[in-house]
């Protein structure tokens, strides 16, 4: 019974069950900026300006308590 509870006690903080719309849509905007940017000849965007992962609807993990840990690692 190797898979009946979680090993690690560390958990997403999250609203949401997946990040994936959320980066679709950003990588869709760098795309968009990049080629503007290419266009107009400029050709340089800031690498950390799109996909900033705090306003994610998933926006980290968290390390259990011992209090927390039989609720949140079974499955």
């Amino acid at each position: 019974m190797s898979r009946s509870f979680r090993h690690t006690p560390i958990i997403g903080i999250t609203t949401a069950r997946s990040d994936k719309p959320y980066k679709r849509a950003e990588h869709s905007r760098e795309r968009c900026a990049l080629r503007n940017a290419l266009f107009h000849g400029d050709g340089h965007i800031h690498p950390k300006a799109f996909g900033n992962p705090w306003s994610s609807l998933k926006d980290g993990k968290q390390y259990l308590c011992a209090v927390q840990r039989d609720r949140w690692l079974r499955k």
